[in-house]
């Protein structure tokens, strides 16, 4: 399987210094004091944590932990272009195609596990389940994963960040959108205050500099206010979260290239995500053009299941209209489908194991 030959060293791939959690008194604290100094560009309050400084991720081979190379790849050249998965088919598709990153989408998750849209239906465990089958098809690779709300307050966001981080997943974005939420292409939005929203980074940050052993989880803030209330409003939101501890920030709906470039101005240094989502509030960017802009992140939140809907819609009507799956299937027959899913990586894990299941398949 996908990294089964990380296990083949005898040296361990981490090393893991383990240190006594604690208290959330003690984490608020941290927050609010900076023992070694301002950073550079960051405000007097603001948080600051010496371990996750990006200068710290510069260096060394990339990590076989999914949310520290996250770290070292956005603190290092170039952008990162992770196409949303909606299934354990995309997942797999998207990974031989060579992305190094991958996007647990809201909207496909809710479309592909419940076959609902993306209007607040799916819960904490929809996301997780899915979340975890993502994050083993390799372990290594970081996963970028939608957090909605944080599905309810303080206390419910820590819980969010506590099961994705041990779920796999590498990051997560948390947005500003009222718990009734709707996806953030969509008309008629609306978002809490300032100060509730920062109370949710506030809580995801806790949550993750919580976790024993100190966690590298990536800490994302979402604001869908552009299109409510106005760009600088956006931008003061944004601000504020990365005040909070946002890692990254994630302006939803952005309009022009102008105004991307605007936000990534008055955010830098802070790593700037944009969504792209064909027909959607923001242009087709390709992802060479948003580096271009300075956006760090790029997600496709609807690769998959839009161009998998054209698919299987197709294959149903060709079979409803001649009654076979010969055309549809395009000579992929099951042992060539399986092996997109896998089955070479099971042979081996089996035949090094001792076993003799797949000697013939």
């Amino acid at each position: 399987m996908p990294g089964f030959d990380l296990f083949k060293t005898a040296e361990p791939p981490v090393t893991v210094v383990e240190v006594p959690p604690k208290d959330v008194s003690a984490m608020v604290a941290d927050i609010k004091a900076d023992e070694n100094g301002l950073s550079e560009g960051r405000k007097e309050g603001a948080y600051y944590n010496p371990r996750l400084d990006p200068k710290n991720y510069l260096e060394g081979e990339l990590s076989w932990n999914p949310a520290t190379r996250l770290r070292q790849m956005l603190a290092r050249p170039g952008i990162i272009a992770a196409p949303g998965v909606c299934d354990g088919i995309s997942a797999r598709c998207a990974i031989e195609a060579g992305f190094t990153c991958l996007y647990q989408s809201g909207a496909a998750t809710t479309a592909s596990r419940l076959g609902q849209p993306d209007v607040a239906i799916a819960t904490l465990n929809d996301f997780v389940e899915s979340a975890q089958m993502i994050c083993s098809l390799d372990p290594t690779m970081p996963v970028i994963a939608d957090a909605d709300t944080g599905f309810g307050g303080p206390a419910n966001v820590a819980r969010t960040v506590y099961q994705y981080a041990k779920a796999g997943v590498a990051g997560m974005h948390i947005e500003d959108q009222v718990q009734t939420k709707r996806c953030g292409h969509l008309l008629g939005k609306q978002v809490v205050s300032r100060e509730e929203f920062v109370t949710r980074i506030r809580a995801a940050v806790i949550a993750r500099d919580s976790i024993p052993g100190g966690s590298d989880f990536v800490i994302i803030g979402r604001t869908d206010s552009a299109q409510v209330l106005g760009m600088e409003e956006a931008l003061i939101r944004l601000k504020l979260a990365a005040d909070a501890g946002a890692d990254v920030c994630f302006i939803e709906g952005v309009k022009t290239s102008e105004l991307l470039k605007k936000t990534v101005a008055e955010l830098a240094p802070r790593p700037v995500l944009v969504n792209v989502i064909s027909g959607g509030l923001t242009p087709s960017f390709t992802y060479q053009q948003a580096e271009e802009m300075g956006a760090k992140i790029i997600i496709y939140s609807l690769v998959s299941c839009v161009a998998a809907t054209h698919a299987i819609r197709n294959a149903m009507h060709l079979l409803k209209k001649t009654g076979t799956d010969f055309t549809s299937a395009q000579g992929m027959d099951p042992k060539a489908f399986f092996e997109v899913m896998g089955l070479k990586d099971v042979i081996e894990l089996d035949a090094a194991a001792g076993g003799s299941a797949f000697k013939q398949v």
